[in-house]
């Protein structure tokens, strides 16, 4: 995905496999900033702020996949059902990750269990985006005309745009989010935009 042209002008209009190729370099960049900052930070402060703006990018972006992105491929790519029921899983899986996460301190006694475990969360949601990459995006990108896929970059930010700041719901079994209503009614309004825009 090398060259796209991600100046602001161009975002704007940017189509979906743009956007979430966007995103994953955008989340690679933080998983970096927050291992920085751990290492060099003593007071922690620094990480605690790096590690939460990775939290909302995290969140935001799976959630968006979840409701926008997945529903698709499951029908569009071969073997889909298989292929988005292996990534659910691993963004279930980050979403507890997180969770962990964000009850240990990357500061003090806390600094080397958290940095553990986050290369862990790190070297895993790699492996995650690659997946994506190589399995949902080609088939999304071929398989459908370029304002189609402005459309779902539309509705792929809309739903980011109201997704929860902290790990998604799904990670957590039987939990719950009071923003779950709301964001339930966006992501409605978003696939009937995207649904009209197919005709």
């Amino acid at each position: 995905m090398a060259g796209r042209d991600t100046s602001p002008g161009a975002v704007a209009e940017e189509d979906v496999v743009a956007l979430l190729t966007r995103r994953h370099d955008e989340i690679r960049e933080l998983f970096a900033a927050v291992e920085n900052a751990a290492a060099g930070d003593s007071s922690g402060d620094e990480c605690r702020a790096a590690f939460r703006r990775l939290v909302r990018l995290l969140t935001a972006h799976e959630t968006a996949e979840e409701e926008i992105v997945h529903p698709y491929a499951r029908g569009a790519v071969e073997d889909g059902e298989e292929i988005v029921a292996a990534r659910l899983e691993e963004e279930r899986r980050t979403g507890r990750a997180l969770l962990r996460l964000g009850s240990m301190d990357c500061a003090g006694d806390g600094r080397a269990a958290f940095l553990r475990e986050f290369a862990a969360l790190r070297e895993e949601t790699e492996a995650h985006t690659r997946a994506e990459e190589r399995y949902e995006f080609p088939p999304l990108e071929a398989g459908s005309d370029p304002e189609w896929r402005r459309a779902m970059a539309r509705a792929v930010r809309a739903a980011e745009s109201v997704a929860p700041a902290r790990p998604y719901p799904a990670a957590v079994p039987g939990g719950a989010d009071s923003a779950a209503g709301p964001f339930a009614a966006v992501v409605d309004r978003a696939r009937g935009a995207l649904r009209r825009e197919e005709r």
